[in-house]
This record gives C-alpha cells, sequence and structure tokens, in this order.
C-alpha cells in the first residue's frame, strides 16, 4: 500500500504539501473491521480520529426515537469519517455507523488532525464548508441539533408535530336532507350523542348544523320547530386529507373559527373530527394555550397572555419544533389577540358606518412574526357616497386609534415608522389604497417601492375579505406590465443589506457593549426581499416566504435544491433568532433584540452560519444578473 499516493487521492489531504503528507503518512494507523456490525453511536462513541477508507466502506445514519435508520449515506473508498465529531460535536460521533464486513481504515490520531487544521486553512476549510452544506438539508440539521427537552416532555409535543389525522379517532357523520325539521335534526342529534349534524343533498354536504344553531336560530329567533334545517344550517364546510397533520387541522380550525372538519382520503369522505376532540387529547398542548387566549376578555387578560408567549415558543424550539411552525403559533396568538381587541372596540364604539379590513403588514403579514414586535397595520373600507365620506373616515380614525392603543398596552409596540392604522396615511378608502398601489408601481422611486413591499406582505384580520381580494386583483392587473424598471429598483432596494461575511469568510461583527455581536434581522432580510420580487415577478400572491418559496419551486422558477437551501437556510436563522429573543426575555430579564453574540453559539451553529451566509451571497449574485441588467446597463 502506496499510503502518500492514497493521501494524495483522498480530498482534502491532497491540498497538503508533500513533506506534510510524508509525516501523515508515517502516522496513519491501520484498523480493520472483519465483520458487518456499528461501530459508533450518535452523540455517544468517542471518536479518537480521522477515518480514511481504504478498503470496503461505512454506512452513517441516525437512529429517530422509534429505531429506524434515518439521513442514510454510504461512504467508500477515499471517502473520510469523524471530521465534524472532533472539531464540532466535542469528540462525540455525530452520526450512527455502520462498517461492512472486510472493511479497512486508516485512521489519523484526533491530535493529529487537529493540528493539521490549526496550520492549513484550505484543509481545515474543506471539512467545514462540507459540513456546512450538510447542515442545509433539514433532515440532517433536525438529528444533529441534540434535543434538550426531557424524554416525556418530546413524546407530548410529537403527539402534536408528528401525529397525522389518520392516527386520531374519527367519528362517522350523521346527515340529514334538507327538507329535515328542526326538531327532527334535534332528534338525531339526542340519540347519536352528537351536537353536529351534516345536511347532505345529491350526495354532498352542503352544511350543517349543531346544538348552539338549533338554540340560537330556533329558540332564541323564536322559529318554528318543524323550520327545515336548510333555513338555519351553516355552509362554511371545511375538509382536510387524512395524511394532514393534526396540527395543521387545529390551526385551519383555530384561522377559520370553525369547531368540526370533513376528513377526505383520495376524494372520499371518511369521517369527521372536533376541535374539542383532538384538544382533549392532550391536555398539554400549545392549542390548549390557544384557546384560552381566545376565551380571554379583558385587555389585561390578554396582557398577561401575550407575555407567556415567550416561554411557549422556547419550549417549543427547544423540542425540535420548525420554527415555521412556531411562527405559525405565534401569529395566530397574536390574530387572535388583534380580533378579540377589534371585536370590544366595536362594541364600545357601535357598528361601522361600512365594510372594511383590519390588515396587519410586513412580518405579522407573512405569518413570520418574533418576539420583538411592533404594530403594521392598515385599514380598507368601502367607498361611500360623498355625503357619508366624512364619517366613515372619522369613524375608522377613531376606531383605529382605540385599537392600537390597547394593543400597545397589550405589549404591541406603536411602530417607529408610523405604519399603523391610526396614521391617517394608512387607512383610506379601497380606491384610495388602488390609486397609493397605481402610484407604487408607475413611480417606483425607492421610498415608492419601499411601501411597496411592506404593504404587499399585508394579511386579513378582521372584516370582508372581498375588499383584500378586490385590492390584490387590481395590484395583479397593475403587474401585467409594470416595466423592469419596476422590478429593478425592487431588486436594488432588495440588495441594501449584505450577509455579515468578512473578507476570509469569517462572520463579520459590531461591538454592542463588550460582545461581539452580529444582526441577524439584517441576515434575513435579503432572503425575505429577493423571495418577494420573485414572487411579484411570477404573480404569486402568498405573502409567507416558506410558501412562495413553495410556489416558486413549483413553478419551476426555482429547481428543488434552491427551495430547500434557501428554506432551510431561512427557517434555520428563524429558529435562532426566535429561541434569542425568548431567552432575552425569560433568563436575562430584558427587552428582546435582533443581535446574536458569537459567544453565546456552538462550534456547529457558527460553521452553520457561515455556509447560510454563502447561500444568501450566492442568491444576491443571481438577482443582480435576473434583475438589475436593465437598471445599470
Amino acid at each position: 500500500m502506496n499510503r502518500i499516493e492514497f493521501l494524495k487521492n483522498t480530498a482534502p489531504f491532497d491540498t497538503l504539501p508533500e513533506e506534510v503528507l510524508e509525516k501523515v503518512a508515517d502516522e496513519l494507523q491501520e484498523v480493520e473491521f472483519k465483520d458487518k456490525g456499528i461501530i459508533y453511536q450518535q452523540h455517544n462513541t468517542k471518536i479518537t480520529g480521522l477515518d480514511l477508507i481504504y478498503e470496503g466502506g461505512y454506512q452513517a445514519f441516525f437512529f429517530d426515537r422509534h429505531g429506524i435508520k434515518q439521513h442514510k449515506q454510504k461512504l467508500r473508498k477515499h471517502d473520510t469519517y469523524g471530521a465534524f465529531s472532533i472539531l464540532l460535536n466535542k469528540g462525540r460521533s455525530i452520526n450512527t455507523v455502520e462498517a461492512k464486513g472486510k472493511t479497512k481504515v486508516l485512521k489519523v490520531a484526533a491530535s493529529l488532525f487537529k493540528e493539521l487544521c490549526n496550520t492549513h486553512e484550505e484543509f481545515y476549510q474543506n471539512f467545514l464548508s462540507v459540513f456546512g452544506k450538510e447542515m442545509l438539508d433539514e433532515k440532517y440539521a433536525h438529528y444533529v441539533i441534540k434535543q434538550e427537552a426531557r424524554v416525556e416532555d418530546a413524546i407530548t409535543y410529537d403527539r402534536y408535530f408528528n401525529r397525522r389525522i389518520e392516527q386520531s379517532v374519527m367519528r362517522h357523520i350523521a346527515s340529514c336532507s334538507p327538507e329535515t325539521p328542526a326538531y327532527e335534526a334535534a332528534a338525531i342529534m339526542e340519540e347519536e350523542k352528537i351536537s353536529c349534524l351534516f345536511i347532505q343533498d345529491k350526495g354532498k354536504y352542503v352544511g350543517y348544523v349543531t346544538d348552539i344553531i338549533l338554540r340560537n336560530k330556533i329558540i332564541a329567533d323564536r322559529k318554528a320547530a318543524d323550520t327545515y334545517v336548510t333555513d338555519i344550517m351553516d355552509t362554511d364546510i371545511y375538509t382536510i386529507t387524512m395524511d394532514s397533520y393534526v396540527y395543521e387541522a387545529i390551526l385551519l380550525m383555530f384561522k377559520n373559527k370553525i369547531r368540526y372538519l370533513l376528513v377526505e382520503e383520495g376524494g372520499e369522505t371518511k369521517g369527521v373530527i372536533s376541535r374539542n376532540k383532538l384538544l382533549a387529547d392532550q391536555a398539554q398542548s400549545p392549542f390548549i394555550f390557544l384557546q384560552s387566549v381566545r376565551q380571554a376578555i379583558s385587555v389585561e387578560e390578554l396582557q398577561n397572555k401575550w407575555s407567556e408567549v415567550p416561554e411557549l415558543a422556547y419550549n417549543l424550539l427547544t423540542r425540535g419544533v420548525k420554527s415555521e411552525l412556531v411562527n405559525e403559533v405565534i401569529s395566530n396568538v397574536s390574530d387572535t389577540i388583534d380580533q378579540k381587541v377589534i371585536e370590544g372596540v366595536i362594541e364600545e364604539m357601535g357598528p361601522p358606518p361600512a365594510r372594511f379590513v383590519y390588515m396587519c403588514l410586513g412580518s405579522e403579514g407573512r405569518k413570520e412574526q418574533t418576539l420583538k414586535t411592533d404594530q403594521d397595520n392598515a385599514i380598507i373600507y368601502e367607498d361611500k357616497a360623498n355625503e357619508f365620506r366624512e364619517l366613515t373616515r372619522e369613524y375608522f380614525l377613531a376606531f383605529a386609534d382605540k385599537v392600537s392603543e390597547r394593543l400597545n398596552t397589550i405589549g404591541f409596540t406603536y411602530c417607529s415608522g408610523g405604519l399603523m392604522a391610526k396614521n391617517p396615511r394608512w387607512t383610506h378608502s379601497l380606491s384610495h389604497w388602488k390609486r397609493n398601489y397605481d402610484k407604487w408601481i408607475e413611480e417606483p422611486n425607492p421610498e415608492a417601492v419601499m411601501n411597496f413591499s411592506t404593504f404587499f406582505d399585508c394579511r386579513l384580520i378582521y372584516g370582508d375579505e372581498e375588499l383584500i381580494t378586490q385590492l390584490q386583483e387590481h395590484i395583479v392587473k397593475k403587474l401585467h406590465d409594470p416595466g423592469e424598471y419596476f422590478f429593478a429598483q425592487l431588486a436594488n432596494n432588495a440588495l441594501q443589506y449584505e450577509p455579515p461575511l468578512s473578507f476570509f469568510r469569517g462572520i463579520k461583527t459590531i461591538s454592542k457593549g463588550e460582545k461581539k455581536v452580529f444582526n441577524i434581522k439584517r441576515a434575513m432580510t435579503p432572503l425575505v426581499d429577493l423571495v418577494r420580487v420573485y414572487a411579484l415577478r411570477y404573480q404569486i400572491l402568498r405573502t409567507n416566504t416558506g410558501e412562495r418559496l413553495q410556489s416558486l419551486m413549483d413553478e419551476k422558477v426555482f429547481s428543488e435544491k434552491d427551495y430547500h437551501e434557501l428554506m432551510q437556510s431561512y427557517y434555520y436563522l428563524m429558529g435562532m433568532r426566535l429561541k434569542n429573543q425568548a431567552h432575552q426575555i425569560m433568563y436575562d430579564k430584558e427587552s428582546p433584540d435582533n443581535f446574536i453574540s458569537l459567544d453565546t453559539l456552538t462550534k456547529i451553529e457558527i460553521v452553520t452560519l457561515k455556509e447560510i451566509f454563502k447561500v444568501i451571497e450566492n442568491f444576491q449574485q443571481r438577482i443582480k444578473i435576473v434583475f438589475l441588467k436593465k437598471l445599470f446597463g
């Protein structure tokens, strides 16, 4: 065996000088595995050196909590194993590794390997870069980062975030015809011991009645007991597929204020699930907390609920729940608080004089809200005749002022830039809003494109959805041919922030007191802005960054590789940001910010960040080519 020739054909040893290779070759230890078997266990076995496979091979993988192999990788001749474990995991094997029978490896002692890394930068960076790229794979990253939760806690949460509808207990669908009298419907419900009866017409479910509907529309309204159910039924029927997750079902119910979902498989309705049943299955779920927010009455109660959100978010994150789902939970709590406040103000002021929409903007509009949050909102109201315009406007400005004041008390601070409905600039009629968007598109100066970007990320919180639909249809029509200059300005605006990479590919920091920190919000902003530019170009109206990425992949704008890299990059940063903010609130007892101290990060996190920043940098270079050639020639 010519060891030097072997090293020269094994990356990254091929980057080392001849004299160094001679030293390494002299100190290599030969190890042989005659029989197939596990040689390293994930996060447990101590790694004594870097393995260079000379003959045979390894299979590296992770055991999940069910003992099933996940993320399997085959390692063959000239592949190495152990670098990440030695450099980044305190010498403990990151993977579980199984050697094939008749496998031979040449082992570089851990001390010598570290010495090579310290004295040969290209050699060292090669390993770090490979690991960073691996961490862009969501499944790999999930298993590398050890969970901090106790097993019993993890199981409690897993029931929600890994459990599918097919594993839950569904009930059969009790139904009747549209001409069934209300008293007969009540008798069926009593006999079946159910609180919801569906109405079926020509093989389709067209509505349902509940015990509450019977109480409110028959007894309270003093209707005759033989009133047909078709005259009182609720027609808002929602369905979900059998392979959906439990948390998706519950969030859908909360979002649409419904208590029942029909479950489908292959286009066929299989049964019905109720919100109360799903929630009762696991009393410790975060959705019980959402339910408690809905039941809060006073501003003080809502303030107390919002103060509990950091702990909820921290518990979810440390149990391995995806950051995009944590965003969703935070947004649902925030939406519920907004809705409760709005309902309270309407009850106090009286019914609005016109149909309207209260919408949120920015990160809240994208459902990417963090724990450092301020108010970004606006109001659209329907156009009224001249004699009612002033009264209508007066109502909504007073309404916005009251809502904003109460939200500020709860913990949603006033927006320092004034992007709030209480600012008269951002409470207007539908026709006025259309003119705003027309001007921003037709005259795309830096301020205009910034306003357009902010207000494009809008989402209904309360009111008549038709108004926001009409506005979106108007925007899409204008975007059919806005001119390349518009997109070039949007792209240029999206390139104002750069990832904090130093010239030597380290993480660029600033001083904050005695700490060296970087602004993680600014690091994430390019991804949000650039994905938005592509979404606008291809008229994708979704506001959430992850959903936009999914649509761009579906439309073949982004490759599957682009999609996975950008998704993992964005939500890895989001998880780090949320966890840092929650820690600041809970343990440091200080207001959350967006500054991350390098001293608080593990080696794995630092390496992963560097690779993510490279991904963002490459993404920015690509958008310059695609969108800026018309702006700068």
